[in-house]
């Protein structure tokens, strides 16, 4: 019996590698040739077949004297004779290296076979040997005119499956090549799509989903295929579908996800149907999916998988349950993180000394590091709120006491960030940071105020509840309408950060005016703009693309349009169509209408952020072009050099979903690095971050290290930055060293210096147990509002100088919406942490193997919470629980299995 994943004998009989016979001495020989003279020939030149043995000629004697019998005038000889022909050629037992006898010795006839065919009339013989020149044309027949396709569609035989398995994919390959053949030509398809669905089942019995699936999106009908699939065969479909959607273009990506999670909710599959739902950006089949299955359990599971994606579903129905609630609203995180944190032993807090380790730099630099205290005070503020970010304690701002909080060590703008960073330490944990922050809003420096509000609006990033908090703070028109500007960018930014992604109506009332507002500071409205882009990230939401682009063409605001913060205004238009592919084309028709420089780069970001994700090709193409063109640098070119720097960045951001590609643009920034202008240079090193967020790679970060000594300064800080975007989250020990490297080699400098403590605090993020990384649910889903939040960060250090490293260094905590614990927490059905062992490893491609291969290779035995870095899978070690979730990350439902205990009686 055949294993599975092999080909079954019959199946196999009578059929050859279709390539080889090309290859086979004499093939281009004329069939008048003399036989004697063709066996002499195969004689010299293949040394195996010396002669034909006794049985070799006898077959060969017994099928010419059977095509003879084709020629001859009695027509009752013509069935028998090529039902005879055809069983030999099924019988034929062959090596799947060589080409069956019957078919080698057929082939001097074959020319006179087609002319019989011609001049015989139609009937059942006439079909049989079309039939049978379908097989004979597979070996020998012209490509051009794909001769197995052209006799099979002249004969109506049922039964194709037993020419075999290299005569099926064959006639697949010649059906692709047709159908383009004829789109081209504008001519009918139904006859090939009618064919193609008759090897659609043979293919699914004999393992080879992956040819079924290729079949059908070669004739683009693959919405056909869930008819043709049952409890065997739908897994396998689904998972080789779903992993070629990365290599599929718009729409058919989009077809392929809809067909995919058809097949799943079919099977009752409901939490894989419903990340393909969250792929697909639809929020009505999301709901759908959750409200299709009663099971209470299977419900709180699907609204985790939601609520990692930062979607805020309206459940009406559902809002009496308040532990579904809970699980839909993110509001569990901060407790299963501390029990994290409690299982590492790392709940105590970290000072910034323990991350920079200043006794390990070398001594020259070890006594310099205060210099500019108040700004070397605001570089500790920032890594402190990295480190014990989400942990609820700290030593510098969470204190009572003599000291007093750390704000007090910095000044001016630096308070604010300063204050700020208590929204970072209590992140999610709404009810306990709402009352420490509480007393710094009364504070009489208004930079002091402005950070309080700031981190109101971190604090509640990713986390929804039921009051709104930070709508009825963060829009008090005592803040957002305050004569201090730095709180009124406090307070919208805020706005943005807390309802990321959350699509709420309501905000367009208290934000789009102030877009809209001309008179008003550019900063703020270019703010509300990105607040705006985060809040509807992806909605293409109309009313505010309407609000921006016509503020971008107001004759008044032309003026202030060279303002730095017009990149923002572009950014907040970008996000909205982010991920949505070609709905971008009518933004991109409205710029190409308005004659201003921020108008292409706009356009570029636009088309990037709508691209992001998806690996396709052609727009990296288009990208590259962009980088290739030589721009004479001067003020006038300002948009021009802008456009270039965010191709750079696009490259990434559309790279980033697929490995392949991942490696191709990699190598494409070492020539841009090579050849490039200073504005390329300078966003290569920040795009090779964003590519590789939280997954330090010895070849990226070693490249960042030596640009991170680049003469042109601008270059050497922000590869200082993307190393700490590298490592974010990991405490890669190797990064740790060469930042500390850098802190004694940019000692005197103090901007390099505040750069390399920025990327110590992002490498020891959550003192190792968070990521950046926008993928998730096993790197099959981007985040929208992660990528929008490392965007806006990354389009803020393309000038590092005019915003983070000049008083707007509070644009970095736009991080928080990347941010995200790194681990894996088992509950029950109840919602308690329970532990079990799990195998933690290397994620291992299973797409398209047989049987049923391992998915990990490497693990090790680990009990739950355990913590997961980029490209690992983890599994249970046993069967005693059933995990709800098809994929083990972040909070996971486990279920007893009740076919557990029996096995543990029984034995």
């Amino acid at each position: 019996m055949a294993k599975e994943g092999e080909r079954s004998a019959p199946a196999d009989k009578g059929k050859g590698k279709v390539d080889d016979v090309k290859d086979l001495p004499g093939a281009k020989k004329s069939p008048t040739d003399e036989k004697p003279q063709a066996d002499g020939k195969k004689k010299d030149e293949e040394p195996k077949e010396e002669e034909l043995n006794e049985e070799d000629q006898q077959l060969k004697n017994e099928l010419e004297m059977l095509v003879e019998r084709l020629k001859e005038p009695d027509t009752s000889l013509y069935g028998p004779a090529l039902d005879a022909i055809k069983n030999f050629i099924k019988t034929s037992t062959s090596s799947m290296t060589a080409v069956p006898k019957p078919l080698k010795f057929l082939r001097p006839h074959y020319d006179e076979l087609t002319e019989l065919y011609e001049n015989w009339s139609a009937g059942s013989v006439k079909d049989s040997l079309a039939d049978m020149l379908s097989v004979l044309g597979m070996t020998y027949g012209d490509e051009e005119k794909l001769e197995t396709l052209k006799y099979r569609l002249l004969t109506k035989s049922e039964d194709l499956g037993s020419w075999g398995h290299e005569y099926i994919r064959h006639l697949a390959l010649e059906i692709g090549q047709e159908y383009q053949n004829r789109l081209n030509a504008e001519k009918g398809v139904q006859d090939l799509i009618d064919l193609s669905l008759s090897l659609v089942p043979y293919f699914l019995s004999h393992n080879a989903e992956a040819d079924a699936v290729d079949l059908l999106s070669e004739l683009e009908i693959i919405e056909e295929i869930p008819r043709f699939l049952d409890e065997n065969t739908y897994s396998r479909v689904c998972l080789y579908m779903v992993s070629m959607v990365n290599l599929l273009t718009y729409p058919e990506d989009q077809q392929f996800l809809r067909t995919a999670h058809e097949i799943y909710v079919r099977y009752k599959e409901f939490t894989k149907a419903v990340v393909l739902a969250i792929r697909l950006n639809d929020t009505e089949l999301i709901k759908s999916d959750i409200n299709a299955t009663s099971d209470r359990s299977l419900k709180k599971q699907m609204a985790f998988l939601v609520a990692r994606q930062q979607i805020w579903l309206d459940m009406p129905d559902e809002e009496e349950d308040q532990s579904f609630m809970d699980c839909l609203n993110n509001t569990l995180i901060p407790s299963h993180f501390k029990s994290l944190g409690k299982e590492l032993n790392i709940l105590d807090p970290k000072m910034p000394e323990d991350i920079y380790k200043t006794h390990l730099e070398s001594s020259r630099g070890a006594g310099l590091t205060n210099v500019d205290s108040a700004r070397h005070n605001l570089a500790s503020a920032f890594v402190n709120s990295f480190a014990n970010a989400g942990f609820g304690n700290d030593k510098m701002m969470l204190v009572e006491g003599d000291k007093g909080p750390w704000v007090w060590k910095t000044k001016d703008d630096g308070m604010l960030s300063t204050t700020a960073s208590m929204g970072m330490l209590l992140h999610r944990d709404v009810d306990v940071g709402l009352d420490k922050i509480d007393k710094f809003t009364y504070a009489t420096e208004d930079q002091i105020k402005a950070g309080a509000l700031l981190s109101i609006g971190i604090l509640n990033s990713g986390v929804r509840l039921d009051s709104d908090p930070a709508l009825a703070l963060l829009s008090d028109p005592d803040n957002l309408e305050a004569k201090n500007v730095p709180m009124r960018v406090a307070s919208i930014m805020g706005l943005g950060l807390a309802y990321a992604g959350s699509n709420k109506e309501e905000l367009l009332d208290v934000l789009l005016p102030i877009v809209e507002d001309v008179s008003l500071d550019m900063q703020l409205s270019a703010m509300a703009a990105v607040s705006l882009g985060l809040i509807f990230v992806g909605s293409s939401n109309h009313q505010v693309s309407e609000a921006i682009a016509t503020t971008l063409m107001d004759e008044d605001r032309q003026k202030q349009l060279k303002n730095k913060w017009t990149r923002f205004m572009a950014l907040g238009l970008a996000l909205l169509y982010f991920g949505r592919q070609e709905e971008v084309d009518v933004i991109l028709d409205i710029l190409k209408a308005v004659d201003h420089p921020m108008a292409k780069p706009t356009s570029v970001l636009a088309s990037v952020c709508a691209w992001a994700g998806t690996g396709t090709v052609l727009k990296l193409q288009e990208l590259l072009h962009i980088c290739n063109d030589i721009i004479e640098e001067s003020d006038e070119n300002k948009g021009d050099e802008l456009v270039q720097s965010y191709a750079v960045l696009g490259l990434s951001l559309i790279a980033m979903g697929e490995e392949v590609g991942q490696d191709m643009i990699l190598r494409q920034f070492g020539h841009l690095m090579h050849y490039g202008a200073s504005n390329i240079r300078k966003a290569v090193p920040l795009a090779m971050g964003l590519i590789t967020p939280s997954n330090p790679q010895m070849k990226v970060y070693d490249t960042l290290s030596r640009y991170s000594h680049d003469n042109d300064n601008d270059v050497a800080i922000n590869a200082i930055f993307a190393m700490g975007l590298c490592g974010a989250g990991t405490n890669n020990a190797r990064l740790a060293q060469l930042l500390r490297q850098l802190a004694s080699y940019y000692h005197r400098d103090q901007n390099s210096l505040f750069m390399v403590r920025i990327a110590q605090g992002l490498l020891h993020m959550g003192k190792g147990t968070m990521t950046l990384n926008p993928f998730h649910t096993d790197r099959q889903v981007l985040s929208r509002v992660s990528a929008a939040g490392l965007l806006t960060v990354l389009v803020s250090m393309i000038d590092a100088k005019q915003f983070i490293l000049a008083e707007h260094h509070y644009l970095l905590y736009f991080l928080i919406t990347a941010m995200y614990p790194r681990f894996l927490v088992t509950l029950d059905e109840d919602l308690q942490p329970l532990t079990v062992n799990v195998r933690v490893g290397q994620a291992v491609d299973v797409v398209g193997q047989a049987g049923r291969p391992k998915t990990i290779t490497g693990w090790q035995t680990q009990s739950t919470p355990v913590l997961l870095a980029y490209g690992e899978r983890a599994e249970l070690e046993d069967e005693q629980y059933i995990p709800l979730s098809s994929t083990l990350e972040g909070l996971v439902i486990l279920r007893k299995n009740p076919n557990w205990e029996g096995e543990q009686s029984t034995a």
